[in-house]
């Protein structure tokens, strides 16, 4: 299954390749790599997630169609809304990696700042009952967010 969807996924990013967005049917999507149309609803729900720098729109029926649409590096105040709307008051790890990884490949922070936000948000680091962690990841990631967005403004982006 893991393969599929790494097709999938790879399939789209080609399509879009310097598009901000992409238009497609589900149905057909599905039937040119032989799945069924929920196989193609995953991995745009994992893949293509905001977290991952991406909304998804979708129309249902005949007529239906999914547009994809890659959000915009130049539109920081929108993506630290964005951002911060989905981490909201809980955060799973899985979903906080998804968002550093975001802002990774937007060279909004280098590598050794996205280990450091990692390691911030990991479990280990976190030594409180499951229900809390969420809360205090959201918490910590918020504020790294806020400060990642603070630096580019002020021009401390490296």
């Amino acid at each position: 299954m893991a393969q599929l969807s790494d097709s999938i996924e790879q399939f789209i990013k080609e399509l879009m390749c310097d598009d901000a967005h992409i238009e497609l049917r589900r149905n057909e999507l599905a039937q040119h790599f032989g799945c069924a149309p929920s196989q193609i609803n995953y991995v745009l729900a994992t893949r293509f997630s905001v977290d991952h720098g991406y909304i998804i729109e979708s129309r249902r029926g005949g007529g239906g169609y999914v547009r994809i649409m890659r959000m915009q590096e130049r539109e920081e105040g929108n993506l630290l809304e964005s951002l911060l709307e989905r981490v909201g008051n809980s955060v799973d790890e899985e979903t906080a990696n998804a968002i550093i990884t975001h802002l990774t490949d937007l060279k909004l922070v280098t590598a050794n700042e996205a280990a450091l936000m990692r390691s911030a948000v990991s479990r280990n680091a976190l030594a409180l009952p499951i229900s809390a962690k969420d809360v205090l990841r959201a918490a910590v990631l918020r504020n790294m967010l806020i400060q990642v967005f603070r630096n580019i403004e002020g021009g401390e982006q490296k």
